[in-house]
C-alpha cells in the first residue's frame, strides 16, 4: 500500500488539482452551486485564503494561502468533498435518476459546448470494496494533487494556470 507523505507547513501556498471520480463527468458545473455551498461553508469553519480556483467539468484546480500556524488543507479538502455530496445526494442529483455509476446520459437537449453529445454522468463501475467499507460514495477520486508553492514566480504561475486552464 502506498503511504502518502504531504509536507506540514503552516501558512504555506498551496496549489491543488482535486478530481471527480469519473472523469468526463460535468458534475461540477452542472451542481457548482452545491460546491460554492460546500466550499464556503468549511472556509468559515476553517479558514483560508482563496488565492486562484478554476473549476471545471470533472475537476479543479485552486490556490490556497493557509492562515500562520496551521497546515491542515487535507480536512479542509475532506470536508469540501463530503459536504458536496452529502448536497448532491439529497438533492438528488446524482441518484436513481443518473447514478454515478452507470449509462450515459443523453445532453441533446443541453445547451452549450457539447450540444448533441453524450456525457458520462458518472463512471461505468461501482465504488470498491474498500470505498463502502469506508462509506465512500466514490463521487471524487480518493486523494488530491498539491504542490506547495516555493517563491513568487511559483505562485504567479499556479494563478496564471487556473485563470488560463479553461
Amino acid at each position: 500500500m502506498s503511504v502518502y507523505l504531504r509536507p506540514r507547513v503552516p501558512g504555506a501556498a498551496v496549489f491543488f488539482t482535486v478530481n471527480l471520480a469519473a472523469r468526463g463527468s460535468w458534475l461540477l458545473v452542472e451542481r457548482v452551486d452545491a460546491l460554492r455551498e460546500a466550499y464556503r461553508a468549511t472556509a468559515r469553519e476553517r479558514p483560508f485564503r482563496t488565492e486562484a480556483i478554476v473549476v471545471m467539468p470533472d475537476h479543479l484546480h485552486a490556490v490556497w494561502t493557509l492562515p500562520e500556524g496551521d497546515a491542515d488543507y487535507s480536512t479542509r479538502w475532506r470536508l469540501i468533498k463530503a459536504r458536496f455530496t452529502r448536497a448532491v445526494l439529497a438533492d438528488g442529483a446524482v441518484g436513481a435518476e443518473h447514478p454515478p455509476y452507470g449509462p450515459e446520459r443523453d445532453f441533446r437537449s443541453v445547451s452549450g459546448p457539447a450540444v448533441g453529445a453524450v456525457r458520462r454522468v458518472g463512471g461505468s463501475h461501482p465504488p470498491s470494496l474498500s470505498k463502502r467499507k469506508k462509506g465512500e460514495r466514490g463521487i471524487w477520486q480518493r486523494r488530491f494533487w498539491d504542490r506547495h508553492i516555493r517563491g513568487p514566480e511559483e505562485f504567479a504561475a499556479a494563478v496564471r494556470y487556473c485563470h488560463e486552464n479553461p
